[in-house]
């Protein structure tokens, strides 16, 4: 297997960063998680240079400005649900209506709608928190010298990235970074943008070595 295993805990790492910003607001200990590692906050460099870091503690920092940008961004002016871009009607397919929930359940991915700031299982943070989980299950088949499994969960993951998130969450995260008023959340649209492309490329080259 050409996969090693810094690379899967790389994978875990972004997946795991960018649901969480995405799902709900952040916390004085996320920012604080996100400024003690010089590592992570390189990926956000607006944010690194940003000038009410230095004026603020991180308590004003998230009541006055970070959590009024989430509730703008994802509550108040853009739709983070893939069927709001994907449905002729724009609507959004909540709950167990939603086609996701099949997959959802046929590898066990458990939603807790109650528990993020969100109503459908197509928001952009579960999608991102689902391929968290495909790649925290690809581990584990790594571990387990499981080629098969492997090879599974990558394909699960590039059908996954490919029909929904790359379907839909480009424009989103385009939109979200014109509409973002603070250095954070401008920085995680490109992060996560990036991102999500540069994985779909990183799992097709997986595959064609495997085949």
């Amino acid at each position: 297997m050409n996969i090693t295993k810094e690379e899967i805990d790389n994978r875990i790492a972004l997946y795991a960063l960018i649901s969480r910003l995405m799902m709900t607001e952040v916390d004085v200990e996320f920012v604080k998680s996100i400024e003690n590692n010089a590592d992570i906050l390189n990926l956000f460099p607006n944010f690194k240079e940003w000038g009410k870091r230095k004026e603020f503690s991180n308590t004003i920092l998230k009541e006055r400005y970070l959590d009024v940008d989430f509730a703008n961004l994802f509550l108040m002016h853009l739709v983070p649900y893939e069927t709001f871009y994907t449905r002729d009607d724009q609507m959004i397919e909540s709950g167990g209506e939603n086609p996701l929930m099949n997959l959802y359940d046929a590898l066990d991915f458990k939603v807790e709608l109650n528990k993020a700031r969100v109503i459908s299982p197509d928001h952009i943070g579960v999608e991102l928190e689902f391929m968290y989980m495909l790649c925290e299950a690809l581990k584990k088949a790594y571990e387990a010298n499981d080629k098969g499994g492997v090879e599974e969960l990558l394909l699960v993951q590039q059908g996954f990235l490919r029909d929904h998130l790359l379907n839909w969450a480009p424009l989103f995260l385009i939109n979200m970074k014109k509409e973002s008023r603070t250095a954070l959340y401008h920085d995680a649209s490109e992060l996560t943008l990036e991102f999500i492309l540069s994985d779909y490329e990183y799992v097709c080259e997986q595959l064609e070595a495997i085949a």
